[in-house]
C-alpha cells in the first residue's frame, strides 16, 4: 500500500495549488478518502473528506469555500484544488484513506504560503 503526495510548493498569498494522492494496493472507491493538513507547531488537522462513493464531501469551516476535494477511480487518485491561500494555510498536507479500522497515510507534502 502507498499513498504519494505531489503537487505542494511556494506560492504567494492569494495563489492556488493542486495537491495530488497517488495510491496504489488498494482502491480509491473502496475507502473514504481525506486530506489532513499539520502546520509548524501544531496538531494535524482534518481538512477535507469525501466518502469512498464520492458523495457529499466535508471540508473544515477554515477551508470551505476556497478547497476542493475530489478523486478519480480510474486513476487511483484524489486530488485537493486549493485557492484563496492565506499564511495561516501553510503546513504540510497529507493524504489518507480509511475504511473501518484501517487507516492508511502518506508521506505529506509542503505548502508554503508566502509572499
Amino acid at each position: 500500500v502507498q499513498l504519494v503526495e505531489s503537487g505542494g510548493g511556494l506560492v504567494q498569498p492569494g495563489g492556488s495549488l493542486k495537491l495530488s494522492c497517488a495510491v496504489s494496493g488498494f482502491a480509491v472507491s473502496s475507502y473514504d478518502m481525506s486530506w489532513y493538513r499539520q502546520a509548524p507547531g501544531k496538531g494535524r488537522e482534518l481538512v477535507a473528506t469525501i466518502t469512498n462513493t464520492g458523495g457529499n464531501p466535508n471540508y473544515a469551516d477554515s477551508v470551505k469555500g476556497r478547497f476542493t476535494i475530489s478523486k478519480d477511480n480510474a486513476k487511483s487518485t484524489v486530488y485537493l484544488q486549493m485557492s484563496g491561500l492565506t499564511p495561516e494555510d501553510t503546513a504540510v498536507y497529507y493524504c489518507n484513506a480509511r475504511r473501518r479500522a484501517i487507516a492508511y497515510w502518506g508521506q505529506g507534502t509542503r505548502v508554503t504560503v508566502s509572499s
